[in-house]
């Protein structure tokens, strides 16, 4: 049974898929924008005038799926309590990913060596998403 991640950018989630897209390599699989929807959503749910931002949208990431929304479209998306791992095939795509992740957001803790992987840190992405890039031990 997979377990998919699903991500409510209270109106930034457009902005968050193309920045995920090229830090990330992430592919898109689906984008859906609430005027799309075959059905009106209920009333008071989301912002009038935001017809245009996205109600549903999955990116592939690697062998993981991502799925994201712009949600009730009511401000600043706030993320807590959890960090999205990711495993790069080698130090120099943890680098990489790591530092296009980096990029806006905040470091805790900068990429380095620990006793489970030559190459792990932590990363707050410019949307408050956290983040452990890593190299598994070989």
């Amino acid at each position: 049974m997979p377990l998919q991640h699903y991500l409510f950018f209270n109106g930034r989630c457009e902005e968050a898929l193309g920045f995920y897209q090229k830090a990330l390599g992430a592919e898109m699989q689906m984008l859906m924008r609430f005027r799309e929807s075959p059905d009106p959503p209920p009333p008071g749910m989301i912002p009038e005038g935001s017809e245009n931002k996205v109600m549903h949208a999955s990116l592939r990431v690697g062998d993981a799926t991502l799925m994201a929304s712009d949600g009730t479209c009511d401000g600043n998306p706030v993320f807590q309590g959890f960090s999205l791992s990711i495993e790069a095939p080698s130090e120099a795509e943890a680098r990489r990913r790591f530092d296009a992740l980096a990029e806006g957001g905040s470091v805790q803790m900068p990429l380095g060596k620990t006793f489970w992987s030559p190459c792990f840190g932590m990363v707050t992405d410019r949307f408050g998403v956290q983040w452990m890039v890593g190299v598994a031990a070989g």
